[in-house]
């Protein structure tokens, strides 16, 4: 058993993010869901499906829930599924995050937290500006 991870993203932010990480390690090896929310949809209805699906994923082990900006529909959808503590949200997903946790597919919730939390920090970088391409 190993933690489920849900992404409850705008769109199809969650499901792209999932994909690329998917493809650039190989596989995936956790249980994963992607729930994308759109204008057009009742947070309610939609609520009732990151429910549903987060219970899905929970083996046992628990559910990693990342979302893209805090405070936001996906964000506030997400935070609902709090009830208990077999459950953590984190805002700010990006795909240095996903990675991270992708591959430290057997931690416990609280660790795989904290590898998330790390991955999106240290992922966020300034890039030094190059000299390629300047005339000199």
């Amino acid at each position: 058993m190993s933690v489920g991870l849900l992404l409850i993203t705008h769109n199809d932010i969650g499901t792209a993010l999932l994909h690329t990480a998917s493809r650039m390690l190989g596989d995936c090896p956790l249980q994963t869901q992607a729930l994308a929310i759109t204008e057009d949809c009742s947070p309610e209805e939609l609520r009732d499906q990151a429910q549903a699906m987060a219970e899905e994923l929970d083996t046992g082990e628990g559910v990693l829930v990342l979302t893209d900006l805090y405070g936001s529909t996906p964000s506030n959808i997400a935070n609902s599924l709090q009830v208990d503590s077999g459950r953590r949200v984190l805002a700010g997903v990006n795909l240095s995050m996903i990675v991270r946790v992708l591959n430290y597919p057997g931690l416990s919730l609280a660790d795989l937290a904290d590898k998330a939390l790390s991955g999106g920090r240290d992922g966020i970088l300034p890039c030094p500006a190059s000299d390629q391409g300047r005339d000199p």
